[in-house]
């Protein structure tokens, strides 16, 4: 067991009721708000009251009438709005009860309750279709949407019940937003908040009928002679069962069909058997460390999470959510605890934390527009400085096949064998990375007093069982910002690729395919006819492989087949999946595709992905993304041609487009594909095709006034605004 918390050093429920010390309480000021508000009060405590289970404390709600209510208002006590989630997004199954404990305790604290509830998409839903297109407009809708009711309703505070995807990223955004407006105005008091995360949601796993049927395919595909497909799917069978794992056994199966193997009603019933197997009834953010996970590390990493509250296997108890209101309630007219000041503060450490978890990439185009938000200066190239100046080692073991994922994660941390984000703050100091220990924390002290009593970051009896390591597992690490010829940034999760793949891929030289959306992609992927497709590239030929293949280290291959060129790495292809920039298409995941390539064995070994749209935070291999500038502001992705030749130089931080010429002479000459005339043509025709496909989004969530990338996808006046220096 490790040390256990005295609850941080947190603060404890006040003894005397907290009055918000401003200039200006519009509820005093304004009869509308005084005989509108109240009654949203009283019925949301009667409710907690009347449904809260029989003997809980939270029940025990005194006095709630609305002559109290407008007392309140008037005298200006913490009003306190409770953000939760839409309860069509798994993650937010159980928010009600959660809710009307965290109004109680606000009631009992002698603040004022509010409950608003946001949409949120799942992503694994919006996989692979049009909802992946509003997907990101979410984020930024749902920020503005945060922003207008806590601004229109003059809350202080908002206690944040933390889901997956964007919603996190999004609801940080609008209340930091509006304490950059308060600054501004300087009549009011910042913004208060703490999260807690949803729980994490149980894997699944493969019914035993299911399996049978997966190996025996497997088996059949094998005795065919298409034994890679055999082994990915074996393979993917290793795996606790998720959407992320569902999406891989949809591009095997379909790969199945186009071979014959298997007819379509066998792929639709063992699909429909995955699916009804793989989602815990009461919910939960999916077990994989994933963009949903990554947001839970963000949050805390933040110190805006008290640690009752960090890593759920289920509901919030009682003390749990007393604990964070009262946290909550500890940080009142203390703008040292804004939650612009803990952003400030927690920035770096916040990127050393992302690093050293293996978290998500999506994290690159969050962080930024969290950052901008707040008025701070922020883009990607302040998360590599950071990178560059302290590399972090990867210390979290997480793993979807050896019993490793977040819910055993949290299963640990619940049984007390780890603390959760102490424990990673803890470990990296004593590995020698400068992590700010003084930073502050919505607990009412710093990193550095809530690790104070900490000798034993992890429980040494787990051994190889612990997801939490105190000893480095590998110096790889985090996400890499990529430069080169024909792009200003694009990012690739270094964390994502195995040592092996970093070092086979590391200067080599990829052959280009190019696709305009997902679906052309995965068709290729998934036919039965996949390396004549490759072996006929347009540009492709006999002088062109000798000379990629020897630079690859292959000599001529002359006596290799084509195949086997592949499986060795000598001859490697760049899927570039163009288009998919936010203002082209919303930026949408190319997560289907991603784990087509990553389940398939021969693709694995041979091929990237390169795309300016994004990918899911589950996402491993050679996946390259967030390319700016994008293909519709004239980047020059949008100008690559099949039969093109990229350089991929991960330790050099490079991508380039080589000259064909000065390639077929032994000679590396990156180009810029926006500046060869000849292409004009090719350009002019996807540019009306991206703005043809922008028809697909609904006008009022196309992402048109917006930064790049590199810049978070922010609002453009967000943008614009965001001047202020983030350094401490």
């Amino acid at each position: 067991m490790v040390d256990r918390p005295s609850s941080g050093g947190g603060p404890v429920r006040p003894n005397e009721p907290i009055t918000i010390v401003e200039s200006s309480n519009p509820y005093r000021e304004c009869i509308q708000g005084l005989a509108n508000e109240p009654i949203t009060v009283v019925r949301l405590l009667e409710d907690a009251r009347s449904d809260l289970p029989a003997g809980s404390p939270m029940a025990v709600l005194d006095d709630v009438t609305q002559k109290e209510v407008i007392a309140r208002l008037t005298a200006n006590r913490p009003r306190v709005a409770v953000i939760a989630g839409s309860p069509d997004h798994p993650a937010h199954l159980l928010d009600r009860l959660h809710t009307l404990m965290a109004a109680a305790r606000i009631w009992q604290n002698g603040g004022v309750p509010f409950t608003f509830s946001i949409p949120v998409i799942c992503d694994g839903t919006a996989q692979n279709n049009i909802g992946q297109s509003y997907s990101l407009a979410s984020r930024n809708d749902t920020a503005r949407a945060v922003n207008i009711n806590f601004e229109g309703h003059s809350y202080h505070a908002a206690y944040v019940l933390s889901g997956c995807d964007k919603s996190p990223s999004a609801i940080l955004s609008g209340l930091a937003a509006a304490e950059v407006a308060r600054r501004h105005r300087g009549d009011r008091a910042p913004v208060w908040a703490v999260f807690a995360p949803e729980h994490v949601l149980k894997g699944g796993k493969v019914p035993a009928e299911t399996r049978k049927d997966l190996e025996a395919i497997a088996e059949k595909a094998r005795a065919a002679g298409h034994g890679d497909l055999g082994e990915d799917i074996e393979g993917n069978l290793e795996y606790i069962l998720q959407c992320s794992s569902d999406e891989a056994f949809a591009g095997q199966l379909k790969r199945a069909v186009n071979l014959g193997l298997i007819e379509g009603e066998t792929e639709r019933r063992l699909l429909d058997s995955l699916a009804a197997h793989t989602c815990d009834s009461h919910g939960g953010i999916c077990a994989f460390n994933g963009t949903g996970n990554s947001s839970r590390t963000m949050v805390a990493a933040l110190g805006l999470t008290p640690p009752e509250l960090e890593l759920l296997t289920t509901l919030p108890g009682d003390e749990a959510v007393s604990r964070g209101i009262d946290a909550l309630f500890g940080l009142f007219n203390r703008p040292e605890f804004s939650l612009c000041a803990l952003l400030k503060a927690n920035f770096a450490n916040l990127v050393r934390i992302h690093g050293a978890t293996g978290s998500s990439s999506n994290i690159l185009l969050h962080l930024p527009c969290i950052m901008r938000h707040a008025g701070f200066d922020v883009t990607i190239a302040d998360y590599q400085a950071v990178r560059d100046v302290t590399p972090v080692p990867e210390i979290l073991a997480h793993s979807l096949t050896e019993n490793r994922d977040t819910f055993v994660l949290a299963q640990q941390f619940q049984a007390g064998q780890n603390r959760g984000m102490e424990s990673l703050y803890r470990v990296l100091s004593d590995l020698g990375v400068p992590m700010d220990m003084d930073a502050l924390t919505v607990t009412g002290s710093s990193w550095r007093q809530r690790t104070a009593d900490l000798t034993t970051p992890v429980d040494p009896s787990l051994g190889d069982r612990s997801v939490i390591r105190d000893k480095p597992i590998r110096a790889l690490s985090g996400v890499e910002i990529l430069t080169g010829s024909f792009l200003e940034s694009c990012a690739v999760k270094v964390s994502g690729l195995s040592d092996a793949q970093y070092a086979h891929f590391d200067e080599h030289l990829f052959i280009v395919r190019y696709y305009h959306d997902e679906h052309a992609c995965n068709a290729d992927f998934a036919s039965n006819d996949l390396l004549d497709r490759l072996a006929t590239t347009p540009g492709l030929d006999a002088a062109l492989i000798r000379a990629v293949v020897a630079r690859n280290g292959g000599g001529d291959g002359t006596e290799l087949d084509f195949k086997t060129l592949l499986e060795t790495r000598l001859l490697c292809f760049a899927f570039v999946i163009g288009g998919q920039g936010p203002k082209a298409y919303g930026m949408p995941e190319m997560f289907s595709p991603s784990q087509n390539l990553r389940h398939h064995r021969i693709l694995e070994a041979s091929s990237i992905l390169l795309s300016d749209g994004r990918y899911s935070g589950v996402t491993k291999g050679a996946c390259i993304g967030h390319v700016t500038p994008e293909a519709y502001d004239g980047g020059g992705i949008g100008a690559l041609l099949d039969g093109d030749i990229l350089r991929l130089g991960l330790s050099a931080r490079r991508l380039d487009l080589l000259d064909r010429t000065a390639l077929l002479k032994g000679e590396d000459s990156p180009i810029d594909p926006t500046d060869d005339p000849s292409r004009a043509t090719i350009r002019a025709t996807r540019q009306t095709g991206m703005e043809y496909r922008r028809l697909d989004i609904a006008a009022c969530n196309v992402m048109d006034l917006v930064s790049d990338a590199s810049r978070g996808v922010v609002p453009r006046l967000v943008d614009q605004r965001a001047t202020l220096p983030w350094k401490v």
